[in-house]
Parts: C-alpha cells; sequence; structure tokens
C-alpha cells in the first residue's frame, strides 16, 4: 500500500493543527499516512514513503530552523527521494509575513531531491497558509493538498 510522511515544525499548535488535517485528507484518498514531528522523523524511513509533505511555521520569512535542518540532513539521500511525490504548507503569524517563501523554500527542496510535486490551479497554488491558527477554510484547503497528494501516490505506485 502507497505511504504518506506528513511532518512538521510547530511551537504554538497551529502548524501540527494543519498537518492532521492534511493526514484527514491523505486517508481521505485511501493512502496509508504517518504524522510526524520532524524531530522525531528517522532520515532512514524517508526511502519507504512515497509521497512526503512538510510543514513550518514561517521565521524571518522561511521554515523554521527545525524544518532546515531537517532538509540539510536529508542530503544523505539525494537523488534517493527522486519521483516521490511532495507537498508543503505553513503557518505565519500576519498576513504577507512570508507564508508563500516559506512554503516555496520548502518546494525548492523537494524539487532538488527530484521530488514531484503538483499545484493548485484552483486554490493557493503552492500549498495551504493560514494566519494564527487554521480556520475552517484552512483546514479544507490542507485536506485539499493531503488528497492531491494521495491521489498523485496512487496513479504513481
Amino acid at each position: 500500500m502507497a505511504k504518506v510522511l506528513v511532518t512538521y515544525f510547530s511551537k504554538s499548535g497551529h502548524t501540527e493543527e494543519m498537518a492532521q488535517h492534511v493526514a484527514d485528507g491523505v486517508q481521505q484518498a485511501g493512502v496509508e499516512v504517518a504524522v510526524r514531528p520532524v524531530g522525531e522523523v528517522k532520515l532512514e524511513s524517508l526511502l519507504g514513503y512515497d509521497g512526503i509533505i512538510v510543514g513550518s511555521p514561517v521565521y524571518y520569512g522561511t521554515m523554521a530552523a527545525e524544518v532546515k535542518q531537517f532538509i540539510d540532513e536529508s542530503v544523505m539521500h539525494h537523488g534517493k527521494l527522486a519521483g516521490k511525490v511532495g507537498g508543503a504548507f505553513a503557518t505565519c503569524g500576519v498576513a504577507g509575513g512570508g507564508s508563500e517563501t516559506t512554503v516555496l523554500d520548502i518546494l525548492h527542496s523537494l524539487l532538488i531531491h527530484g521530488m514531484i510535486v503538483q499545484g493548485d490551479a484552483g486554490g493557493p497554488h503552492y500549498g495551504p497558509v493560514c494566519v494564527g491558527a487554521p480556520d475552517g477554510a484552512a483546514c479544507k484547503e490542507c485536506e485539499k493538498l493531503g488528497a492531491r497528494v494521495g491521489e498523485l501516490v496512487k496513479k504513481l505506485s
């Protein structure tokens, strides 16, 4: 069965809440999902997933140091994650605080790994974002991201 990892860093709990909604979307697509903070993900386990979705709060217009460290250490698998499906989401303290730049920074890293990233023509194009706690609209977009990644993983498996 196809498997997706939803991993994140969350200090306030907002990014963790979004991660749970992303995971709900993956499950709705009929794909097995694991939800883990980045600090609890064993890098060796990345090879066992068909999709990896990464979430972060915004710090100074980019991802949290904990997420950056996770990505930096994932270089041990450079080239081995090619063809897996990726996605990203972010939380921010203020509108215009760097949510899209954070999502794009994460996606750049996934693309450098050779991963496949599907945009959204009808919603948040790069990945869901929210200001503060996720509201109903943000939660729905998170579920859509999870479902989109789950469906693509099934197609490619």
